[in-house]
């Protein structure tokens, strides 16, 4: 008889066990899809605001057409984007060409005086600061749950139920982690 509640007494340890990693690991996928909606919502901001820059913007700056076509054209494509990946080339791309257009806003310092200019510009560079932070929290939160993943005894449950790694949010190429150069 006391043989029979040691196995039972062990068998429910080890289901309590299984339980409490089975609700870390969805706890943590859920974070991780938390954090990518955070990106979502600046992101959605962004491609709120770029429209009402562009349209302040055009009647000043006649001989910068084909940046907006660029910013429109990559903004279409981060809306697009489905996975995390094709999200981090779109949005490395967009970020290239809106900093090309800061730097091509220096030449015309009318506009720089336009107070609706002046607002745009600032709520987008706030919603940019946003976006890297909501960028920063989405890749420690993928980084913790591939983490518990990846690690024993963990991973036995994660396999079990089959958990898969989170992708992290990366730009694409070096041109896109250089800052662009403003000469005066």
């Amino acid at each position: 008889m006391e043989a029979l509640l040691i196995i039972i007494g062990i068998f429910a340890i080890l289901i309590i066990w299984l339980i409490a990693i089975y609700n870390r690991l969805v706890k943590l996928r859920n974070q991780v899809k938390n954090a990518w909606s955070q990106i979502d919502v600046q992101l959605k901001r962004r491609y709120d605001l770029i429209p009402n820059l562009i349209e302040t913007v055009k009647g000043y700056m006649k001989h910068e057409a084909q940046t907006f076509e660029k910013i429109t054209q990559y903004r279409s494509q981060a809306m697009n984007a489905d996975s995390v990946a094709e999200k981090g080339k779109a949005e490395g791309l967009l970020s290239g060409a809106l900093g090309q257009l800061k730097i091509a806003f220096e030449n015309y310092p009318d506009l720089k005086a336009n107070t609706n200019f002046l607002a745009l510009q600032e709520e987008l560079s706030s919603t940019e600061n946003k976006i890297s932070f909501s960028r920063q929290n989405y890749n420690d939160q993928v980084l913790f749950f591939n983490n518990k993943i990846q690690m024993f005894p963990s991973n036995i449950v994660a396999g079990m139920f089959n958990f898969k790694l989170g992708d992290f949010f990366e730009l694409e190429s070096e041109e896109e982690r250089v800052a662009p150069k403003v000469s005066f």
